[in-house]
């Protein structure tokens, strides 16, 4: 027999019918009901007014919606008008919630979003509906159900958010539009990256510098970016037509200059030039390589099992490095185990700022090889590896380098930055280079292993207490996983909370389903990878309802927390039983 959904008017009696009860006969409440225009799920419902606050969706039929077809057929269409829609919804909701009681009483709140367009759990827009995920906090005196104010957020407050903010009727057509137009040329440029011989691509007018380390807005005094003429490059895009751009070619690049030039914004850009951002960003035609991965020491991290003995060797005492575990490496050991631990998982491009690089892994020059001999120093100096990186293994390397001109040997691009302006300096270095020989010499000995490991089962332990699974990510630095917290500050390219808690919760399905102990970790990632493409974020949920407050994220960024988990434990694949 057909079930009949229950109506918003339905879901007035039952609040009303609470009126003065305790808290938790609000549990009464969930369920779905059919509002005029869309369907309202209350799909958990909080247990006390200071608990997290009750879980609702919203879904919209296209038909009641209005989105032209051409901004919801498209993926990255998609994402940034879903983007758009959830900064709509947050402002709404901000205008409506105000204390009505007690703890979180009268509180609408969706996901917020930063300068970054990614696929979110908390608003989806495809070509039949538009969803959006989001909280409430249900209205209580102490722990007394206050019904007639719940009844005003739910039925006046909420739909007037809903109205306000996710119907084509009520947006800015141009906006939306931007928004969408944005994400889908941002994919586009970066889809011409390998084909062209480039490992980024910054369009002239970009706006680089950020407000601060903690506001990553434009600084709308910044310098505006331009492209010297050797390093100059036109494209089209689907929106944006011809644009032209300063270019980062494969291979070994430098960024030099004086300090506060611009050489770590710069970096930085590029740091963030795997994600799209969104219009007015200042980086909207700012891209990387897809699998660009930012490189820095770390001292005391854990590493399990990493072979980095194309960098470091024959430890004192003998102590093997084709297999390194410590509970406290070194900043030397830590970058060392960075570079391999990105390797394995598919890095293309290594971003290291000698800033914060480990002066010892970087480089040894003549006058210390000549006080040192090779036979008493177990590190080689990523100086001696960064050429064989780009030709044996096609990884190019962008540097931001001010005291070491060692680096002029080996590099195929020089930018120098001048005030925040770049410029070619490639022919000016290699003549330095001639006219001042270091005289150094080559230390690396034999090619750079092949990082292959296999994690064992028990590695992701996240159980606590009575609960199979906790997963909580106070910042985007860091994850408590069960009893463990994981210490993330080091994986940069992290751009927000949302993607280190779905992170917490694909190493805990990744774990159940793929770590078999024979499975390598690259292996285990691409399963993954490959369930989130099929089933989306979705796939994650925990709680018998679908999450709200999930982001995507890359498989190097996954694999970061699973190598920095001190539970991790991994086996060598010739080593590995299952």
């Amino acid at each position: 027999m057909l079930k009949v959904m229950l109506t918003h008017d339905d879901l007035r009696r039952k609040i009303l019918r609470l009126d003065g009860r305790g808290y938790k006969a609000y549990k009464a409440l969930r369920g779905a009901y059919a509002f005029p225009r869309f369907i309202l799920y209350l799909d958990h419902i909080q247990g006390d007014p200071f608990a997290a606050p009750t879980a609702a969706r919203v879904i919209i039929p296209q038909r009641e919606a209005g989105f032209p077809v051409a901004l919801v057929t498209h993926p990255a269409r998609q994402v940034g008008l879903a983007h758009y829609l959830a900064e709509r919804f947050a402002a709404a909701a901000r205008r409506v919630s105000r204390p009505r009681g007690t703890g979180h009483s009268g509180q609408i709140r969706i996901l917020p979003v930063g300068q970054q367009m990614l696929r979110r759990t908390a608003l989806r827009v495809d070509a039949d509906a538009v969803e959006a995920r989001f909280t409430v906090g249900l209205p209580a005196a102490g722990r007394r159900i206050l019904a007639h104010e719940a009844v005003e957020l739910l039925l006046h407050d909420l739909p007037r958010v809903v109205a306000e903010s996710l119907f084509y009727a009520a947006v800015d057509p141009a906006a939306a539009q931007a928004y969408a137009y944005t994400a889908e040329d941002a994919e586009a440029l970066r889809a011409m990256l390998e084909a062209r011989g480039w490992v980024a691509f910054l369009a002239e007018g970009s706006l680089l510098p950020r407000r601060s380390g903690v506001d990553d807005r434009p600084l709308e005094s910044g310098v505006p970016l331009t492209a010297p003429p050797t390093l100059r490059a036109e494209v089209t895009l689907p929106h944006a037509g011809r644009i032209a751009g300063l270019i980062i070619p494969q291979g070994v690049t430098l960024i030099v200059g004086g300090g506060f030039h611009g050489k770590s914004t710069l970096l930085r850009a590029l740091e963030y030039g795997i994600y799209n951002h969104k219009p007015g960003d200042g980086r909207e035609r700012v891209v990387s390589h897809p699998a660009t991965v930012k490189i820095r020491a770390e001292d005391g991290r854990y590493v399990a099992g990493v072979d980095i003995s194309g960098f470091i060797n024959h430890l004192p005492g003998g102590r093997p490095t084709d297999f390194f575990h410590t509970e406290n490496a070194s900043g030397s050991t830590s970058q060392a185990a960075a570079i391999m631990e990105a390797l394995e998982l598919g890095a293309r491009v290594l971003l290291i700022d000698e800033d914060t690089a480990a002066t010892n892994f970087m480089i040894r020059d003549r006058r210390m090889q000549a006080l040192v001999r090779k036979d008493k120093e177990p590190i080689t100096p990523f100086i001696d590896r960064v050429r064989e990186l780009y030709t044996e293994r096609g990884v190019s390397t962008v540097l931001v380098i001010g005291g070491s001109g060692d680096y002029l040997d080996v590099a195929d691009t020089v930018i120098w930055m001048d005030e925040y302006r770049p410029r070619d300096a490639t022919e000016e270095a290699r003549a330095v280079a001639a006219r001042f020989p270091t005289g150094r010499v080559r230390e690396a000995q034999g090619p750079l292993p092949h990082p292959r490991r296999v994690p064992l089962p028990g590695s992701v332990q996240a159980a606590k207490g009575r609960k199979p699974a906790v997963v909580k990510a106070p910042s985007r630095k860091a994850l408590q996983l069960g009893r463990h917290t994981v210490d993330l500050a080091a994986v940069t390219q992290l751009v927000e909370a949302a993607q280190v808690r779905a992170i917490g919760w694909a190493l805990v399905y990744a774990h159940e389903r793929y770590m078999d102990g024979r499975r390598t970790l690259a292996q285990v990632a691409a399963a993954l990878q490959a369930d989130l493409e099929a089933g989306g974020l979705d796939i994650l949920a925990r709680h018998g309802y679908p999450p709200n407050d999930l982001a995507e994220f890359r498989p190097l960024e996954w694999a970061a927390a699973f190598n920095r988990l001190r539970t991790a434990r991994v086996a060598r694949p010739e080593d590995a039983t299952g």
